[in-house]
């Protein structure tokens, strides 16, 4: 069984323009003298590899907690695309997935508002993508609105370079952060599925 990692190590990861970024402090130590090693970190639920929960654009939308946890585990289909995609482009990308129910778009790709409602419309359980934002990055709302107001999780800053275009077994559970709009994930595909 080959896995592939898809996620940016956070201490050096990409964070989207005004969030915070992640901060490790060693508030123990064994070389100073300390029984055991330990670290505090803090962070932005959005920084690096990450998923978005309803109510991250969503005054009533679910929180991460209250998203069901078989949206981020199950099969997919990495897309390979550069620059916006196109409502030709989602129709063309959900017609390969088949039934996967999840789609990840690998390269530098900007999910247009009309494929938002393409993949919207046709009820995937999950979206991701390179991006640290799955819309354009100055004007993120739109897409946000669609996608998540149809409940498809969305999966941001995943690292596909390594991946080639196929169907994976995608692993993407959110850490249980209760009332929070996002999660940081460790997210990993399994084999390809079309091997």
């Amino acid at each position: 069984m080959k896995i592939y990692d898809i996620t940016q190590e956070l201490f050096g990861c990409e964070v989207y323009p005004g969030d915070p970024s992640p901060v490790m402090e060693r508030v123990m130590s064994i070389p100073n003298g300390d029984i055991c090693n330990l670290t505090s970190f803090s962070m932005c639920a959005h920084n690096g590899t990450h998923v978005d929960a309803p109510f991250h654009f969503l005054k009533d939308g679910k929180t991460i907690d209250q998203v069901s946890l078989e949206r981020f585990v199950g099969p997919c289909f990495v897309a390979e695309h550069e620059g916006d995609v196109s409502a030709e482009d989602a129709g063309k990308m959900l017609a390969k997935s088949g039934d996967a129910g999840r789609i990840l778009i690998k390269g530098n790709a900007t999910v247009t508002a009309e494929a938002a409602k393409v993949f919207a419309d046709n009820r995937i359980f999950l979206l991701g993508n390179e991006s640290q934002t799955v819309g354009p990055i100055d004007a993120p709302a739109e897409v946000h609105y669609i996608l998540l107001g149809a409940e498809v999780v969305l999966l941001e800053g995943i690292r596909l370079a390594d991946i080639k275009e196929g169907r994976y077994f995608l692993c993407a559970q959110p850490l249980n952060l209760g009332g929070c709009d996002g999660a940081p994930v460790r997210a990993i595909l399994i084999g390809d599925l079309d091997q």
